[in-house]
């Protein structure tokens, strides 16, 4: 597979797992949007990567360069393709699955937190003495 750009091993190992090919990849150079001034303005800097055969849709200008842009923008298109195929046993969806489980554990933690917090309050609360009036 001879991709346009030189891309990492990794996302390359991805790529030939997916059976993404070269060929069914078109790439389109537009001028971004936003902030920037004039340099947004004049150059066509932001990329745009579709994948024929599922659709699927990439639009990358996080950098200053084409080049980094376009690099990118495959990583993107790559792991998008591949939570499309592979649904929920994609590496991105189990990375936010384990995000969710362990921000579930920290809200659990907190709770037991407060609790114990309260009862030592309330124990503080018992041993006080009466109040008397002379």
């Amino acid at each position: 597979m001879n991709f346009p750009i030189e891309i990492p091993p990794f996302f390359l190992q991805k790529a030939l797992g997916l059976q993404v090919k070269p060929e069914d990849i078109s790439e389109d150079f537009i001028r971004g949007s936003g902030k920037g001034g004039q340099k947004i303005n004049k150059t066509s800097s932001c990329v745009l990567l579709r994948h024929q055969p599922t659709g699927i849709e990439v639009r990358c200008q996080k950098h200053r360069e084409q080049s980094n842009n376009r690099l990118s923008a495959y990583k993107l298109l790559i792991l998008k393709i591949e939570e499309k195929i592979k649904g929920v046993r994609s590496d991105r969806a189990h990375e936010i699955h384990k995000l969710r489980k362990q921000k579930r554990k920290r809200s659990k933690r907190a709770k037991e937190k407060i609790l114990a917090a309260k009862h030592h309050h309330s124990e503080i609360k018992q041993n006080r003495g009466e109040v008397k009036n002379f």
